[in-house]
């Protein structure tokens, strides 16, 4: 239980040794309730020591996290200050109340609303996390949520209600709390975790058709279909005014969409359609009579219903009488694309949030408990309303360089599940490598949906593209279908534990300064560790790097099996066709051989594959609505035989699956043969791939002498390029 210590005008909460409540009111009227951020301040039982008038001091609090110090009065940096026990500042440990705190900018961040139009980085709003040690949540401005009439409302007064969290650098304990306080990520539907398909474009009911079964026909599984605005009837008369916001379907581009929709579904495919709220419900709308019925709306003078989902008698209708309607059809879920920025008064709550936790509420009701939005972030807790927007990106390389750190940092906030317009969404030019790179983060980020503007060549169809990266990508695409018993897994340990699909390396190694310089790299579930390529190949070698740390174990690369000594920083260079993925030896990777199944249902056959060298063990969690199955596989290293245990009380799985085992074991000669691949592809004279050739092959190889005559290439990239490989083979000694 929690521990209160309350004054006239102030409150304390210890909520856990590490964790505490600030409030300051002046009518002395603490706020009990709920808040669009906070659900839960009672979840543990702290060790509390409490001292009054001592010391000059009105009120000292002590736990094993901190130490708070207040003398009385109104809340200032002179008045109210807190020694922090596990801080890690070289200038000082003590937070002041009002102060920035962070003098020295080591907030590790968290995310933003929106990367619309960026090209590039952009600044980010701060997270919980702190290589300092501590970090302080505003709430002050949150509105109350009121249970009985589902709705929110503003602080009667101006407030003081913030959250200090103490936990030092145990970054992931930091964000259990804070699911714990503020609610847990919802666990998504298994249909998410696969492929989408989105684009700006006017297509017809024929044209989406065919294209859909081309993607079947060329075995490249789409598992859901993403029907932008032009779904519904744009060119509306003038004095409508815009036909940006729309609920009735275009009759001339989609003839009969309830036979469209029913197809999909039939397809194996979850459908979701893009909606811009701002208008509200006009007149042209087919569902307008219903709404102006229940609004009491002037018909004949074409009276609209006005967006305002604070007001619950629209709100009733704008789901009863449209969405519900649409979602009978077959709809699945709601794109929701706000794009009016927040409330224009402190009085009024940001629409953006109205509208993801409305939607979403209303999505997981009608669907059993398998709600899903996207949408945009609309600040702390909009993580329990999945899933995320990140808006319109420029199409270019310094895009696909943020949005690795992007979509890590946003763990920092709890927003885990961020989907980007993979690829890109306006304005760039053609490049096949581009499109490749990013697709290849794509599968190994949260949520795959390949996206892109109206603009007629801006597709991302993979045959778009020359034949060998049309081959490439549609392999990524299977990948990501295969991948899904790994990445349902991950999942629903961000469920139920509070652990994100794409970790920060800083959780794990948060004393180790390559953690925090490696931004693009981070951890892909509890296996894999990944470093996307976020620039294009060099003219040389042919092929492109990143910068990867190693931590300390020996790894193995997931796609060509070479092992690695980690405890290094290396650049890892890699042809189009792959990226750094790497995981330890004695790793289970589990997935679907069957990659064109349908996501909606548990696979017939399961694939583990093994990467030899260690014992090793990964628990499979499936999961149909609340039904849970797991599967827990070990694998001996010296029987060199896998076994497992299946736990399914509700008897979910599948009940003649196969389970297949493929074992991966590493050797020197792999290395060998992936030194002479790079130099048979590489831009340089005969001669010199021999000397090279013959001096690694060499049967009196030595790494130094090696490495010196590699020193005496020109070129920087096949210098690195080639000793990668070097420390791939002393990997092996």
């Amino acid at each position: 239980m929690n521990k209160i210590i309350v004054g006239k005008t102030y409150r304390f909460t210890v909520i856990t040794d590490y964790l505490l409540r600030i409030e300051e009111d002046s009518t002395g009227n603490f706020e009990d309730q709920s808040t669009q951020t906070v659900l839960n301040r009672d979840f543990d039982e702290p060790e509390v020591e409490v001292l009054r008038n001592s010391n000059g001091h009105e009120v000292e609090i002590e736990t094993k996290g901190f130490h708070l110090y207040y003398d009385g009065g109104k809340f200032s940096a002179e008045s109210l200050y807190i020694d922090i026990k596990k801080a890690y500042s070289v200038y000082q440990n003590r937070w002041y109340f009002g102060e920035d705190n962070d003098d020295h900018q080591q907030n590790l961040l968290g995310t933003v609303r929106t990367l619309d139009h960026a090209d590039g980085a952009i600044p980010l709003d701060k997270g919980i996390m702190s290589r300092d040690g501590y970090s302080y949540l505003d709430d002050s401005k949150s509105f109350v949520y009121l249970p009985e009439s589902d709705s929110f409302k503003a602080r009667e007064n101006s407030v003081i209600d913030g959250y200090l969290f103490c936990y030092g650098r145990n970054y992931q304990q930091t964000l259990t709390d804070f699911y714990k306080l503020t609610g847990p990520t919802p666990l998504l539907p298994r249909f998410a975790l696969g492929n989408w398909w989105s684009r700006y474009y006017r297509y017809t009911q024929a044209d989406y058709q065919a294209l859909m079964r081309k993607f079947d026909q060329k075995k490249v599984p789409i598992n859901v279909s993403v029907l932008d605005m032009d779904w519904h009837k744009v060119d509306v008369p003038q004095k409508y005014g815009s036909g940006w916001t729309g609920y009735s379907w275009n009759k001339e581009l989609f003839p009969d969409h309830q036979k469209l929709l029913n197809w999909l579904h039939d397809d194996g495919k979850k459908v979701t359609v893009n909606v811009h709220p701002a208008a509200g419900i006009r007149a042209f709308e087919d569902s307008y009579p219903a709404v102006a019925k229940d609004l009491d709306l002037d018909v004949e003078k074409a009276e609209p219903a006005s967006f305002d989902l604070a007001n619950e008698k629209f709100r009733k209708a704008y789901f009863t009488d449209v969405h519900h309607k649409l979602e009978d059809e077959g709809i699945d879920f709601w794109w929701v694309d706000w794009q009016q920025g927040t409330a224009k008064s402190a009085q009024k709550m940001d629409p953006l949030w109205l509208l993801n936790y409305y939607h979403f509420t209303d999505n997981n009701q009608r669907t059993n408990g398998n709600g899903l939005i996207l949408s945009r972030y609309a600040g702390p807790g909009s993580h329990r309303y999945p899933l995320g927007f990140s808006g319109d990106s420029v199409i270019s390389w310094k895009s696909l360089n943020f949005q690795p750190y992007f979509t890590a940092t946003a763990a920092n906030i709890g927003y885990t599940w961020w989907s980007h317009d993979i690829g890109g969404h306006m304005h760039g030019s053609f490049d096949a490598e581009l499109a490749t790179r990013w697709l290849q983060f794509g599968v190994f980020s949260p949520i795959n949906r390949l996206h892109s503007s109206n603009n007629t060549f801006s597709g991302k169809e993979p045959w778009n593209y020359r034949a060998d990266f049309e081959e490439i990508q549609e392999e990524f695409l299977r990948l990501r279908t295969k991948l899904v018993p790994y990445t349902d897994t991950a999942n629903f340990r961000t469920h139920t534990k509070g652990i994100p699909l794409v970790k920060p390396l800083y959780y794990d190694y948060p004393d180790k300064t390559e953690a925090y310089t490696m931004k693009n790299e981070y951890f892909f579930g509890s296996e894999m560790l990944v470093s996307p390529i976020t620039r294009p190949h060099d003219e040389q070698t042919q092929s492109a790097y990143s910068e990867t740390w190693l931590p300390e174990g020996d790894w193995i690369d997931y796609f060509n099996h070479l092992r690695y000594r980690g405890n290094s920083v290396i650049k890892t260079y890699r042809d189009s066709n792959t990226i750094p993925v790497f995981v330890r030896e004695g790793s289970l990777i589990v997935t679907n051989p069957d990659y064109m199944d349908d996501l909606n249902d548990l696979p017939n056959n399961i694939q583990v594959e093994v990467f030899a060298g260690r014992d090793g063990s990964f628990e499979m969690v499936e999961h149909l609505g609340d039904k849970v199955a797991k599967t827990l596989f070990t694998w001996n290293e010296l029987e060199k035989s896998l076994k497992w245990k299946v736990t399914d009380p509700d008897n979910i799985i599948p009940k003649h699956r196969n389970i297949s085992v493929k074992t991966y074991h590493n050797n020197r000669r792999a290395a060998e043969k992936e030194f002479n691949n790079k130099l048979q592809k590489a831009y340089i004279s005969f001669d010199l791939k021999q000397k090279l050739s013959d001096a690694f092959n060499d049967d009196e190889y030595s790494y130094a002498a090696f490495m010196n005559l590699l020193n005496t290439l020109d070129n920087n990239d096949l210098r690195s390029s080639l000793s990668e490989i070097a420390y791939v083979r002393r990997s092996y000694k």
